[in-house]
């Protein structure tokens, strides 16, 4: 299956209670893991990268190609959305012609009439493109690519207004972070979630950055009140370098040809398949493709 738009499918997620989720690659191995994950489960899957991975990768192009050729060479039959992460303006407008599939714009760094004039124009540029857009309210705690926020709660008006842009779904925060939640995180604010859903509407898909550390528990209540795309990256961040640390720990790469590089990298691209595995499981998105 070529690569698809976003905006059909969380719809999809949203009207019948599940999510998609949206998995961060870094190279090569992660997108295979990711992809081999999507397939076994039969879910659909969202791959994105920040800007700062693309950059690491050789470029947006280098990252649509390498998406495409995998999903032709691994018989990838789901649907799957390659997605910018946390884009800034310029970045989505060359994400849009390079042939991602969807973008985010992130502007929430800008005063927020700014934020609104420039979430209007990527959305009318991606849609002429038949590409899915995603926007924010607010910051989102923690760190991404360099932009920082402290966990602030959306307002609810500027929801109303970036959802009447035309966005296809729409990041809000509720208290969650980016990065490694610390000892003394409250949680999610359920109370504000529910504000936000009444306010945007019933069909407007919810965004849910930071979704790694979050307990199984909170997700699964926020995906019953409007929540159908999650993002994770710092927890198959850490399960990678894990898996590699112990495969090096134990001496594996000292024995034989345990160096080599596909040997190296094996145990981590294996503990990424588990940990999607168990996340499309969360979100209710296996056999939903």
């Amino acid at each position: 299956m070529p690569l698809v738009s976003g905006s059909e499918i969380f719809k999809a997620a949203r009207k019948n209670g599940y999510a998609i989720g949206a998995y961060n690659t870094n190279n090569l191995e992660w997108t295979q893991a990711i992809l081999q994950s999507a397939q076994e489960k039969n879910a659909p899957v969202l791959i994105q990268t920040s800007m700062g991975a693309a950059k690491y990768m050789g470029g947006y192009k280098l990252v649509v190609n390498m998406v495409k050729d995998l999903i032709e060479s691994m018989n990838i039959t789901v649907p799957v959305v390659l997605h910018l992460d946390h884009g800034e303006y310029e970045h989505a407008l060359e994400c849009i012609e390079a042939g991602y599939t969807s973008v985010m714009f992130d502007g929430s760094s800008l005063p927020f009439e700014e934020n609104l004039a420039k979430t209007k124009d990527v959305v009318e540029r991606a849609h002429a493109k038949g590409m899915s857009v995603e926007c924010e309210v607010g910051t989102i705690g923690g760190e991404e690519d360099g932009i920082v926020g402290t966990g602030e709660l959306a307002d609810i008006d500027e929801c109303i207004q970036m959802v009447n842009t035309g966005i296809d779904f729409l990041a809000c925060g509720i208290g969650n972070i980016h990065g490694v939640y610390p000892e003394n995180w409250k949680g999610l604010d359920f109370d504000h979630l529910q504000a936000i859903t009444d306010a945007v509407g019933k069909d407007v898909p919810l965004v849910l950055h930071g979704g790694s550390g979050i307990p199984q528990d909170q997700i699964e209540k926020a995906i019953t009140m409007g929540v159908s795309k999650v993002n994770v990256n710092t927890e198959f961040q850490l399960a990678f370098a894990r898996a590699t640390r112990q495969y090096i720990e134990e001496g594996k790469d000292q024995a034989g040809k345990g160096f080599d590089p596909r040997k190296l990298l094996a145990p981590g691209k294996e503990a990424i398949i588990k940990e999607a595995q168990n996340h499309i499981d969360w979100f209710g998105s296996a056999n939903k493709a």
